[in-house]
């Protein structure tokens, strides 16, 4: 029965959606033909809009992306600081994210500045030493001599030294009225020769050279403290209180930059 259907010429395939003239297919081919292309051109293969580029759409566009010079791409002064470099590079990620390529040309500039920053820097490093050495080679002998005992160390260890020795200054001060600073003079006395030893690993060498410098500073100060007028130095500080003081000084220059 079925087979009679499809020769049959009359028979119509009727269908509630589509319109029976399109699924009678077998009562004319030519008819079948102009179906086929009436269906292809209804079905067209859809386009991608700009919103769906990652370039387009309702993305803002970076509009210094053909800008050279990397300081008005980033819109800051040629003078600016690293912060202010940092700040502008992060302001503007910020503002067009999302947009592929002006982040590009955003870091692109960003790189180029903190490169061009970063050889200044080693310059002006290599320039500063170029200079100090050619002072020191231009110096008397005995000024090379000097130089040969002196070292500077990291700025984080004369910091803490410096706090160190100062907080002894002040309080021998504060009990300079109840007694002498000995106390005090013995432990500065006691951690110059423990930085000492530290750094030379001799703790005989250490030892000659925190008394050398003790000895050094009351000595020093025994001859400049009487110089100095009254009325610039308070009447309850002692000579010897004042005398102690030097001795810091000279405690914290040998343990900081004596090798």
């Amino acid at each position: 029965m079925s087979s009679s259907l499809l020769l049959s010429g009359s028979t119509t395939v009727s269908s509630p959606f589509i319109a029976p003239s399109k699924l009678s297919l077998l009562r004319n081919p030519n008819q079948s033909l102009l179906l086929s292309r009436n269906v292809s051109r209804t079905f067209k293969t859809p386009k991608c809009s700009s919103a769906d580029s990652p370039y387009g759409g309702n993305v803002p566009t970076f509009p210094r992306t053909r800008v050279w010079d990397p300081y008005k791409r980033l819109g800051i002064s040629p003078y600016a600081s690293e912060e202010e470099i940092w700040a502008s590079r992060n302001f503007l990620l910020e503002q067009y994210a999302g947009h592929e390529r002006s982040q590009e040309s955003i870091e692109g500039a960003f790189e180029k500045l903190l490169m061009s920053s970063f050889i200044k820097r080693k310059k002006t490093k290599i320039n500063l030493k170029t200079r100090l050495k050619k002072r020191v080679e231009e110096s008397p002998p005995w000024l090379k001599a000097l130089f040969d005992f002196v070292e500077m160390p990291p700025m984080d260890t004369v910091f803490r030294r410096l706090f160190l020795f100062a907080f002894m200054g002040g309080w021998s001060i504060m009990n300079s009225a109840e007694g002498g600073p000995a106390f005090q003079v013995a432990v500065s006395l006691a951690a110059c020769i423990y930085f000492l030893n530290e750094k030379t690993k001799s703790l005989g060498r250490a030892f000659l050279i925190g008394i050398g410098a003790l000895v050094a500073g009351w000595f020093c100060g025994s001859l400049v403290i009487p110089m100095i007028p009254t009325v610039l130095i308070n009447p309850a500080w002692t000579l010897e209180l004042l005398t102690s003081l030097v001795a810091y000084v000279f405690l914290f220059l040998s343990c900081t930059f004596l090798k």
